[in-house]
């Protein structure tokens, strides 16, 4: 049995005495934890910026604190304390956003995080950590922590999205296939459509293959200017706005190097996306893998 998200960040914190975890009443990956850590556990109730400010000091005076709330309160409600305390000063503060993206799923748009890598990924040193599914998540934890960058996580405990992962390494994509008709670039739980797509090309003849960018900052420059280079196709698939997010990181990217390509988005634009169960939201939006594989097809024709 791989251990949780919770065991992980538990033995992390047993052999680090200056590790303390903070939330502000989002207990559910982390619930037994208050009686292991004692006093290095700290609730805050829902107040997102007063989280923020105590771990900001709490990173001042040596320590290193992980804080979860759900995304769209951590990076909006709590965005200027971030970018001030924590990003200024440059502070080794963990931020854990639950339910990003899609993962909201039956909230409305007031739980959506559909902006977050946006926000933070726009602050300076800030790095931005996307697992694919949960025994990525809990592989990305040690780097994640140990790192002494200010650094947001997407947390992503879905069932597994490949059938398996390479070593993590923050900066460094994992590539699925060889194909030069398309690359698909994604993060995030979305890796599973963008799998099952090439798998639906593959039986039309066409060669994909998938870049899972499991930190888009830093991101893996090498493995998108290789994918736009080498393929006919590039597309994005995230479950994010389009302004902002892994689009915007690839055409910042190829506008900075001077490569041209044809890139296809898939992401939300300029609207929120309908609540709704996730399969039934994914197929509404058009992120199904067969869906993907259609409007590749049609792209390619």
């Amino acid at each position: 049995m791989n251990p949780t998200y919770e065991e992980t960040l538990l033995s992390i914190a047993e052999r680090d005495p200056d590790l303390v975890v903070m939330t502000a009443e989002n207990r559910g990956a982390i619930r037994n934890l208050p009686g292991k850590l004692g006093a290095r556990f700290i609730d805050v109730g829902i107040a997102e910026q007063t989280m923020i400010g105590a771990a900001a000091g709490l990173a001042l005076r040596g320590r290193t604190p992980v804080a979860h709330a759900l995304a769209t309160f951590l990076t909006l409600r709590a965005f200027e304390f971030i970018r001030t305390d924590v990003g200024i000063a440059n502070l080794p503060v963990k931020l854990v956003g639950a339910v990003p993206g899609f993962l909201s799923d039956g909230n409305g748009p007031t739980h959506q995080a559909i902006e977050d890598v946006s926000l933070m990924r726009g602050i300076p040193n800030m790095q931005v950590y996307c697992p694919a599914d949960r025994a990525e998540l809990v592989a990305c934890l040690p780097t994640f922590i140990a790192s002494r960058a200010p650094a947001y996580l997407r947390f992503c405990g879905v069932e597994p999205a490949a059938p398996h992962h390479e070593p993590f390494v923050a900066g460094k994509a994992e590539t699925f296939g060889t194909g030069t008709d398309v690359a698909i670039l994604t993060y995030g739980f979305l890796l599973r459509e963008a799998l099952s797509a090439r798998d639906r090309l593959a039986e039309q003849g066409i060669a994909a293959r998938v870049v899972n960018l499991r930190t888009v900052k830093p991101i893996d420059e090498a493995a998108v200017l290789d994918a736009v280079s080498t393929c006919r196709l590039t597309v994005t698939v995230e479950d994010h706005f389009l302004t902002g997010g892994l689009y915007s990181i690839v055409a910042e990217l190829l506008l900075s190097r001077g490569v041209t390509g044809r890139v296809l988005p898939f992401a939300l634009r300029e609207r929120w996306f309908t609540p709704g169960r996730l399969a039934g939201v994914l197929a509404f939006e058009g992120f199904t893998g067969p869906q993907i594989a259609n409007r590749i097809q049609e792209a390619l024709a």
